[in-house]
């Protein structure tokens, strides 16, 4: 079998399409004379004369007119797959999927980081996974996720990176008929007030940073809390409000979740309680595209913070 080195096909496509092995010389940037060798070896590996030397030029054969379309096909097909690697390896192309808890996706940050990264990335096919911090941990170390939003780290694995992007404060959610809230327009209220309250959290298992930190400042609140519900995820929670089954305390974003029946109140509490946006990925050698979305998250948050 034939084998043929590349550069020879780019040299005899250049001598075609010239018809004249000076100019293609001046084409391609080299002597006159190597371009007219190199031309003799394609010839001799390929056991058929490809050009009649003409006194002015150069003029195909039955043998070089063959040739010379399924030559273009072959050298535009490893053009395009060269550029296609060198896409994938920038980031400009390929597969890029996306986790994101429930409530992160509820922060501007999020969804403006996506919306840069799709503009700057368009040919990029983006997958996007909502599920709980956990899940989305497991996803991320397995290689299922590339990178993923997450409100806190889901124990310790030295197989995934944790990079706090921000954190944000909480507020209380109240039922809209709660004494507390109801019919007074109350701006704030203290941690301690919520010593007596029924709490709903979302599960333990589905984000335990966070879960732990609402805790921690309970007590440093002086009370340990009265869990009267715990939902599959922080959305869930603000229905089980809406219902009158409780208060929870919940990212200052999720304002942004209009439920009818939900009043929400900002906390006097202690330093300890903010909920952290996190971003994960695996600790690995990274895809272009992984690489350009982290490179986008820390840009806007420079220029969130700037």
């Amino acid at each position: 079998m034939a084998s043929v080195d590349l550069r020879l096909l780019r040299y005899f496509l250049a001598v075609a399409e010239e018809s004249h092995l000076t100019k293609a010389a001046a084409r391609l940037g080299i002597r006159q004379p190597p371009l007219s060798q190199q031309i003799r070896v394609l010839e001799q590996e390929l056991g058929v004369t490809l050009f009649h030397r003409l006194p002015r030029g150069m003029e195909l054969t039955e043998s070089g007119r063959a040739l010379l379309e399924d030559a273009r096909n072959i050298i535009a097909l490893v053009d395009q797959a060269v550029d296609g690697v060198r896409r994938v390896s920038l980031g400009e192309a390929g597969r890029l999927t996306v986790g994101f808890t429930g409530s992160a996706a509820f922060h501007p940050f999020v969804p403006s980081v996506i919306r840069r990264f799709r503009e700057s990335a368009p040919n990029v096919r983006l997958v996007l996974e909502e599920s709980s911090t956990g899940e989305l941990m497991e996803a991320v170390a397995e290689g299922r996720v590339d990178v993923a939003f997450v409100r806190g780290p889901y124990g310790p694995d030295r197989s995934v990176v944790v990079e706090t992007v921000l954190e944000e404060t909480m507020l209380a959610a109240f039922p809209a008929d709660h004494p507390a809230v109801k019919g007074r327009s109350r701006k704030r209220i203290a941690l301690s007030e919520l010593a007596d309250e029924s709490l709903i959290l979302y599960r333990r298992h589905s984000g335990p940073g966070l879960y732990d930190a609402i805790i921690a400042a309970c007590g440093a609140a002086g009370f340990s809390p009265r869990i009267a519900q715990e939902a599959p995820r922080m959305l869930s929670t603000l229905s089980l409000v809406a219902a009158g089954l409780g208060v929870s305390l919940v990212p200052a974003s999720l304002r942004r979740v209009n439920i009818e029946g939900v009043v929400y109140v900002s906390v006097t509490h202690p330093a300890e309680l903010r909920a952290p946006l996190n971003l994960i990925w695996r600790d690995a050698p990274l895809s272009g595209a992984t690489t350009k979305l982290i490179d986008e998250v820390r840009r806007h948050r420079a220029a969130s913070e700037a």
